[in-house]
């Protein structure tokens, strides 16, 4: 299977990560993190580790667990690491370490690389008992509430190094080598492989839209930091304008305790407006989400704090142009005019959104862009390979 890679980074750059993986032969590889499925970093892992195991690697993927409070508590975490909150449950410390203490005790971490994605497994880093060990941090750690990042960076100085997405995610006050890796998407995935124009308007009728008149949409779970309720404001403002539909997409995601909320407060944003379709699709609904990313005419990524936001990725890649929120990862990805429009607000996505309905040539050049942008920087092998260029370093192996 990855020889199929050749196809979208040619056979040259295939060879460089094979060669790579070649040094690493006989390393024993483990990623840890909270969730199975739901979010960008299981989907991630859900590809990268079998495809690290095709490269001959010995790779290991481990989840922990916990109880309601200790995902409450991370949830605040979360937010308040990405400057968005300063709430924290009584005792959240504490509740915190004590399962740090119970997953230690039950997944085995007797790895020569150890990879610990996000806040909720950092702790594992107390317990450590060999091999090297690195953060993978997915989520803005530009502008944290200092309690919550002082408790956590003392953790995540034990590491061997630290990954960011974004340059701008960089702390000084962190002492340990930091790296800069971009997530990706997987072009042979069935989210992101092409599908037949009628494979995606049937889906959309299923849905109850109607593929004869404007579609927008976001892919995304209902969480304060993708703006939904932000999301049909925009909406709102554009159908004064042009007779749109409003596709709002998401899946539950297990450490994720606020959706409910969230979601609850979005459908009273909404209404009673047919037109608009708030959707909650299983995980691995890999062929729904295709189908409402190459039917819809403009999809948005509205986030007011976004790690990175693959969704914006995984749309660019099916030549569709983007609006999206200007914060975090994504101006990564959007480049104004180019691939699409960074927005800070309901208005400036409600223009730019009736700008790209009324100009498809203009639509057109940028979903073109956007699918090359992607195919140059934020596909899986060249994620692997920076991966493995880590694993060389923290090894020592040259």
């Amino acid at each position: 299977m990855i020889e199929k890679y050749a196809e979208f980074i040619g056979q040259e750059s295939l060879q460089s990560i094979i060669k790579i993986a070649e040094k690493l032969r006989g390393v024993s590889i483990l990623h840890v993190n909270s969730t199975r499925e739901g979010g960008g970093v299981a989907e991630i892992l859900q590809k990268m580790v079998p495809l690290m195991r095709e490269l001959g690697l010995n790779v290991d993927w481990k989840i922990i667990r916990g109880d309601s409070s200790f995902f409450r508590v991370t949830k605040s975490f979360h937010n308040a690491l990405q400057g968005q909150s300063d709430y924290l449950p009584p005792g959240a410390f504490e509740t915190y370490d004590k399962w740090q203490s119970v997953n230690a005790s039950e997944v085995d971490t007797d790895y020569d690389v150890v990879f610990i994605h996000d806040p909720q497994p950092a702790g594992l880093v107390d317990y450590k008992k060999r091999g090297r060990w690195v953060w993978r941090c997915h989520i803005d750690i530009s502008s944290p509430y200092p309690p919550v990042w002082e408790f956590l960076r003392k953790r995540v100085e034990k590491y061997d190094a630290a990954i960011i997405s974004v340059p701008i995610f960089g702390r000084e006050d962190l002492k340990v080598p930091q790296f800069v890796v971009p997530p990706s998407i997987d072009p042979l995935s069935p989210k992101n492989v092409a599908i037949h124009r009628v494979t995606a308007e049937r889906i959309l009728r299923k849905f109850g839209l109607d593929t004869e008149r404007p579609i927008l949409t976001q892919i995304s779970r209902f969480d304060y930091a993708k703006d939904p309720v932000g999301v049909i404001r925009t909406y709102k403002l554009l159908r004064r304008h042009v007779d749109v539909q409003l596709a709002y997409v998401g899946s539950p995601a297990s450490d994720d305790p606020e959706g409910e909320d969230v979601y609850r407060k979005t459908v009273a944003e909404a209404g009673e407006d047919k037109d608009i379709h708030l959707l909650i699709l299983p995980p691995n609904s890999n062929l729904e989400i295709n189908a409402f990313q190459s039917g819809s005419d403009v999809i948005m990524q509205k986030s007011v704090r976004e790690g990175f936001g693959l969704t914006v990725s995984e749309a660019l890649w099916k030549g569709k142009p983007v609006i999206g929120g200007n914060t975090g990862g994504i101006p990564l990805q959007v480049i104004n005019n180019v691939t699409g429009y960074l927005v800070n607000s309901p208005e400036e996505a409600s223009h730019y959104s009736l700008y790209l309905l009324r100009r498809k040539e203009v639509a057109s050049r940028l979903g073109a862009n956007g699918k090359e942008h992607v195919r140059q920087n934020f596909l899986l092998p060249r994620h692997v390979r920076d991966y493995l260029m880590i694993m060389s370093y923290v090894m020592g192996i040259r």
